[in-house]
């Protein structure tokens, strides 16, 4: 097994444990920060991949964008150090049924379809070039999900206000 193989499988534990604990921590402030981690896990996926700009974009957007506004609304919900109510077993239930069908899934898509490698294509990666793409409105052009970010963006800011208004209002 070589060096990056196992790097990849360090990276690949981190971000399900972290995900994991993510989703299963009963503390809202903690679940935050778990997603964090797991984030720039993910992040660090795309820096073994060889996949800087992209490794980048994660980083700033989600790490840094999305999961800041999220622990800002906590902090602003005053919420922090307050556990969440324990889930239904119902819930539970379907939860974990829908994950061994989306396991499956993914397995028999992986199983059934061969990935061959296509190495005839040269990709020029330099920041001109991602500009030029980034903001184009032509065929290789990325604008729309540019676009869709910035939105992203914005409903996760006004996601945060309405936590926050909700409650002041409940105080009043």
């Amino acid at each position: 097994m070589s060096a990056s193989v196992i790097i990849f499988y360090i990276i690949a534990a981190f971000i399900l444990g972290t995900g994991i604990l993510a989703v299963t921590t009963r503390k809202i402030f903690r679940a935050a920060i778990w997603l964090l981690f797991s984030l720039i896990g993910i992040a660090g996926l795309y820096f073994l991949l060889e996949m800087n700009f992209i490794a980048a974009v994660q980083i700033v957007v989600y790490v840094g964008g999305i999961v800041v506004l999220i622990i800002f609304s906590i902090f602003l919900t005053q919420k922090s150090g307050k556990e969440m109510q324990k889930p239904i077993l119902v819930r539970q239930l379907f939860s974990a049924v829908a994950t061994v069908i989306g396991f499956a899934l993914v397995w028999l898509l992986i199983s059934h379809n061969s990935f061959a490698t296509n190495s005839t294509s040269i990709v020029d990666v330099n920041v001109a070039n991602i500009g030029t793409q980034l903001l184009s409105t032509g065929e290789h052009g990325f604008i729309l999900p540019f676009e869709l970010v910035s939105i992203l963006l914005l409903a996760a800011m006004i996601g945060c206000i309405v936590i926050a208004m909700k409650t002041k209002q409940e105080q009043l």
